[in-house]
């Protein structure tokens, strides 16, 4: 008798991902299926896919899907969530989506306490649109806009978005996770799980941030991608938990 060891979680459709050979939006797209499907939530469930790679990530999500316009997926999902309090809320957004030109829809959020969680997709460049020099493009790093590097006395410091946040009072839970290997990949999903469950506790507003890497835009293997992830944005980005006021208070 043939036994089942893994399937696809019921927390995705069975779209073909779009996504660039090497690039891990994929495997992050699994843990937060994974995530929702093990909680129970995949019917009762909102995400919001803003503009970037992200943007057809209504495709892959068996939840129900809301678009939203380039960096205001927060504030559509704030708006989903005070009309529907019993719906599990996520956004689902990359660096140049969330730290540019969407930076005061999440601040806004979060210092508002909004009861929604953000998956926050960090891979310190712009991908869709062809690999501009992002918010959070580390100094030395060439993309498009940004040819000779990022020159720090001229564009200054990428920013920490989850040591922002986690300053903010309304943040009830920010964590920096990464998914280079597989004891990684269970602590971004333990990071995901917790966001969600402490969303459905009303603790306040979530936030995961994931490292992840972007092989065409950085001009790298994917494997290349991976170790160069580990030896630059790690040591910029550190991993761990900011925020957790939910163990504060116990």
């Amino acid at each position: 008798m043939e036994k089942i060891v893994y399937q696809k979680s019921k927390g995705l459709t069975d779209a073909e991902l779009h996504y660039c050979p090497g690039c891990t939006h994929g495997t992050i797209h699994k843990l937060v299926a994974e995530s929702l499907e093990e909680l129970g939530l995949v019917g009762t469930t909102v995400g919001i896919a803003p503009v970037g790679c992200s943007v057809f990530a209504y495709n892959y999500f068996a939840c129900d899907m809301q678009e939203a316009a380039h960096g205001r997926a927060p504030a559509v999902a704030t708006g989903i969530k005070r009309t529907h309090p019993e719906l599990t809320v996520f956004t689902y957004q990359g660096d140049g989506d969330l730290a540019a030109i969407g930076t005061a829809e999440i601040v806004h959020s979060a210092m508002r306490g909004e009861k929604i969680t953000t998956i926050f997709v960090n891979n310190a460049i712009y991908g869709m649109t062809g690999g501009q020099m992002a918010p959070t493009t580390l100094v030395g790093q060439k993309a498009t806009t940004a040819p000779y590097g990022r020159q720090q006395d001229h564009y200054g410091s990428p920013i920490r978005m989850c040591e922002l946040l986690s300053t903010i009072d309304g943040t009830a839970y920010a964590e920096r996770v990464t998914v280079t290997d597989i004891p990684n990949l269970m602590k971004a999903k333990r990071a995901i799980k917790k966001a969600f469950t402490l969303q459905q506790q009303g603790a306040g507003f979530t936030f995961v941030e994931v490292l992840s890497t972007c092989p065409t835009n950085w001009g790298m293997t994917p494997l290349k991608a991976i170790d160069w992830l580990k030896n630059n944005m790690i040591p910029y980005f550190p991993l761990g938990v900011y925020a957790d006021r939910t163990e504060e208070a116990k």
